[in-house]
């Protein structure tokens, strides 16, 4: 084994290491992946029966994979950065080691016998699947109450976001050096922000859906969460891909993430309507916007006005489409078993059973004009600088809509402010952490680009995160041991 000072990694664990570290620790021999497993389980041991990021973890199984990750790499075959990394997926990616339940009661230990195909890329790729990760109900806001509940690593008060709730507690944790999440109205960016890691909802087409648990198809994305853009580029590369088990998926060609890190950003449009995502949103979000701004101009970046078309109305437009295409992904078992559902997917479910055609006629076309009006604000820059949330929350018992101690509850409209519209164009978001709130919970923020800019937007995710170290916080976990 070499010195791990040969790759900057003395004194640190290495649960608290990004993906990227460890995975050129394993390349040079540091140390190595049933080494690198070992320790990652251990942690997953130690602390995850107060954290309930995991719904299933598969030790037996990952070590195998550990085990055969140490031999290719002894034989000299190297499959990439990922190569004896160990990673977990969220419980809506079908997996034929695993049963796969999307967080919904009624599917425990359903064996569907088969990968999705961002698994199956995944392995293809080398990476150690440690797992299955929690979620919410369906993939929308709540936790089922026979489910597991993902606690917050930084304060356990705090929302854990949502439905992706697993991936980011996980991956905040050092359970894992990445993890797969999913999106349709914000559910990789609400946990990425909530948790303080790094998360990439990819262009719609972009990822592969086949073999991912549906909760509305013209909306949902998958992508990664890790703890930088450096890690979510290495895993974008092996994500990305037209698949023909997928139509939706786009054939467009998949650049080198990674070898596109280390460009410049000088000269770099960033868009920022002030009146709305400074002025309009909470002190400590407008501090981590301000803080944002001031690294990119240091960058070199040029700060654009511009003037977002967010009209209210958007989270209506939003709920109507996903309520009517979640029915339509629960046909053969809601109403039919609407007793065994949770409280808030049921709630979804009856809305989509009533809303009428003229109301999804009227979504659809107000979407179509929405999109046209967004786009043509997107092509004067070269990405969109957004909060996630217009506020911190307030303390949850981390399922949306629940009520705090003091009476307080999540506004759902206002939640998807500045999520819902990259879901509703499909434009890829990059949502990386930049501050914290007076409880000591993170604030993050994300970048929104067109169509296929992901490598844009890691590349200044990469350069935001060079000059700054709010991707290097790590939660104090002795509470949960």
């Amino acid at each position: 084994m070499k010195d791990v000072t040969e790759v900057g990694l003395a004194d640190r664990e290495i649960c608290d290491l990004s993906l990227t570290e460890v995975g050129a620790g394993i390349r040079i021999g540091a140390f190595s992946p049933v080494e690198v497993t070992e320790a990652m389980l251990a942690r997953v041991a130690a602390v995850d029966p107060k954290l309930n990021s995991y719904i299933t973890v598969t030790a037996e199984r990952a070590l195998e994979r550990a085990e055969k990750a140490q031999a290719e790499m002894k034989a000299g075959l190297y499959r990439g950065p990922l190569h004896g990394v160990p990673v977990a997926v969220k419980d809506l990616c079908e997996t034929s080691f695993a049963a796969t339940t999307g967080g919904m009661a009624i599917y425990k230990g359903n064996e569907t016998g088969r990968d999705s195909t961002v698994v199956a890329r995944l392995e293809q790729a080398g990476a150690v699947m440690l797992g299955k990760l929690a979620m919410t109900e369906g993939a929308y806001s709540g936790h089922h109450p026979e489910m597991p509940t993902p606690v917050n690593p930084w304060y356990a008060k705090a929302w854990a976001g949502s439905s992706s709730s697993g991936s980011g507690v996980a991956t905040a944790a050092g359970l894992c050096f990445g993890s797969l999440g999913s999106d349709t109205g914000g559910s990789i960016r609400f946990p990425s922000s909530a948790c303080g890691i790094t998360g990439l909802k990819g262009t719609w087409g972009r990822v592969s859906r086949h073999g991912v648990f549906a909760l509305a198809d013209s909306l949902d994305h998958v992508g990664p969460m890790a703890r930088t853009a450096a890690d979510c580029a290495a895993m974008m590369q092996v994500l990305a891909g037209a698949d023909p088990a997928d139509p939706t998926t786009l054939d467009a060609p998949v650049p080198d993430y990674l070898a596109g890190l280390s460009a410049p950003i000088r000269g770099l449009r960033i868009g920022v309507d002030t009146a709305m995502v400074i002025d309009g949103v909470a002190g400590e979000t407008a501090e981590v916007m301000r803080g944002a701004i001031a690294a990119y101009q240091a960058l070199g970046a040029e700060i654009v006005p511009i003037t977002l078309p967010f009209p209210p109305e958007t989270t209506a437009h939003w709920t109507a489409l996903c309520a009517i295409e979640v029915a339509l992904a629960h046909k053969a078992t809601y109403p039919a078993r609407k007793a065994e559902y949770g409280p808030y997917l049921d709630g979804l479910l009856a809305m989509g059973q009533a809303v009428t055609g003229f109301e999804v006629g009227e979504a659809m076309q107000w979407r179509l004009i929405y999109n046209g009006a967004l786009s043509r604000v997107m092509e004067t820059v070269d990405t969109v600088l957004l909060p996630v949330t217009v506020a911190p929350l307030p303390d949850l018992d981390n399922t949306l809509g629940a009520p705090s101690d003091d009476g307080g509850n999540a506004d759902l409209g206002d939640l998807l402010k500045f999520t819902a519209p990259a879901d509703l164009t499909g434009f890829p978001t990059l949502t990386m952490p930049g501050g914290f709130d007076t409880r000591g919970a993170p604030i993050g923020f994300q970048l929104m680009g067109k169509a296929l800019s992901e490598g844009l937007l890691l590349r200044a995710g990469h350069a935001f995160q060079s000059v700054t170290d709010w991707h290097t916080k790590r939660p104090d976990l002795s509470p949960f041991n």
